[in-house]
């Protein structure tokens, strides 16, 4: 896996892990009263929050001695009680953390150091090549992954056939995602979903260009030549080459994800998180996935997850370590994978997974996985990255409709954020 080293951690699209919507209990905070540790996760329906209750079955079990207390709330809740309860010192022990969102609640978590990843009972040798680099913030360590996922692009394989496009695969061009999408658009249908999610759109543009909008060191870089043509290239797939459908409006953030599973776009760009909801689709058309395409500066891909950190306030640091270790243990993360719920940090209990997926689908599965793992590396943000993508995202409507350019945005956004 190629990883490079990360100016700070990524913004996923709220998705990491597949949870995020419906609360659970009180309100999340709370870091206990010493003898209680408590654990504080986003979760998006009642299987989700099951999930989560069968891996703190898993700490008690290997902590009989201690009480572990679950709290969970919606995603977007999640974070916004969050920063409350980190402003009043009152974050929970075990509190989880999304890539993207690190660089906003790094004053509210300890640095790991070595001897905290012995006394969990961890090392980061336990988890896959740059795994430990999502909760790592300009060189600390603020917590560990459960999960990692990347972007890659889901096909309709039913319409593609029918229009007698040829199928994504791996080693596949932006040259063939082009003629595949412009067969693809026909008979009131389009060959690709346009994205509005941050990583949704971002992914094509950086993996077409070979660049991040940050830099290493965490400066904006949204104006960098290589990646502003690329910006406008995807937003052309709408505007120039009409092989996907506008937006139309703010409120669609998952435009081209909905376009795909409603079949009226043969293709979308979509995280890892997602492939087994994908490939057993309601709709019931024969789904496959495809590494993103590759071009002149290769396809880059970013590496994202969630994990758990410690509050700095927990009262009791030493079970709070115990009870993050044992989250991340092997019988934990066997669990996950086993489910199929998400792709596991942990090296030793990601090839579950793969058992867990539909044998008519497994061995592509695996094999794309494989291929665009090994093409990933950290993503760099800046200090105010969340605050890009609030600006950026409702623009994107106007850029989609032919109102404003990408240029503009880009150039606006670098302007108002940039360090």
């Amino acid at each position: 896996m190629k990883i490079k080293r990360v100016g700070a951690v990524i913004a996923v699209a709220g998705v990491a892990v597949a949870v995020a919507g419906c609360s659970n209990g009180p309100a999340a905070g709370g870091s206990g009263d010493g003898d209680t540790i408590v654990v504080d996760m986003w979760a998006g329906s009642e299987d989700d929050t099951a999930a989560l209750k069968a891996q703190i079955d898993v700490v008690k079990k290997q902590n009989p001695d201690l009480k572990v207390e679950l709290r969970t709330a919606p995603w977007g809740d999640f974070f916004t009680k969050l920063t409350t309860n980190m402003a009043s010192g009152n974050m929970a022990c075990v509190t989880g953390m999304n890539s993207g969102m690190l660089a906003s609640y790094t004053d509210g978590f300890v640095k790991l150091t070595d001897a905290d990843l012995k006394a969990a009972g961890l090392a980061e040798g336990d988890f896959a090549p740059g795994a430990t680099d999502i909760l790592k913030n300009k060189g600390d360590l603020y917590g560990l992954p459960f999960d990692v996922s990347t972007m890659v692009t889901y096909y309709n394989e039913d319409q593609l056939t029918a229009a007698g496009a040829e199928l994504p695969k791996i080693g596949w061009t932006f040259d063939d995602f082009e003629t595949t999408a412009k067969k693809a658009t026909t008979d009131g249908k389009y060959g690709f979903g346009i994205g509005m999610g941050d990583f949704q759109w971002q992914a094509l543009p950086i993996a077409k260009s070979g660049t991040q909008p940050v830099s290493v060191d965490g400066d904006l870089q949204l104006t960098d030549p290589g990646f502003t043509a690329a910006a406008e290239w995807y937003a052309g797939l709408v505007t120039d080459e009409k092989v996907a459908a506008p937006v139309a409006s703010a409120s669609d953030g998952g435009w081209g994800e909905n376009q795909y599973t409603s079949e009226n776009a043969a293709m979308a760009v979509d995280g890892t998180w997602n492939a087994v909801g994908y490939l057993n689709n309601d709709a019931g058309f024969k789904a496959g996935l495809a590494p993103l395409p590759s071009g002149d500066n290769g396809s880059l891909s970013l590496v994202l997850g969630s994990g758990f950190g410690i509050a700095k306030t927990c009262e009791n640091k030493e079970a709070a370590l115990k009870v993050l270790g044992s989250l991340l243990s092997k019988d934990s993360q066997d669990y996950i994978a086993s489910s199929g719920r998400s792709y596991p940090a942990r090296a030793e209990s990601q090839p579950l997974y793969f058992e867990s997926i539909d044998p008519e689908y497994r061995d592509q599965v695996q094999a794309v996985f494989e291929e665009a793992f090994a093409q990933v590396e950290g993503q760099n943000v800046s200090d105010n990255w969340a605050k890009v993508g609030t600006f950026v995202q409702p623009e994107l409507v106007s850029v989609y409709n032919g109102q404003e350019s990408m240029t503009s945005v880009l150039e606006t956004a670098q302007q108002q954020f940039g360090n």
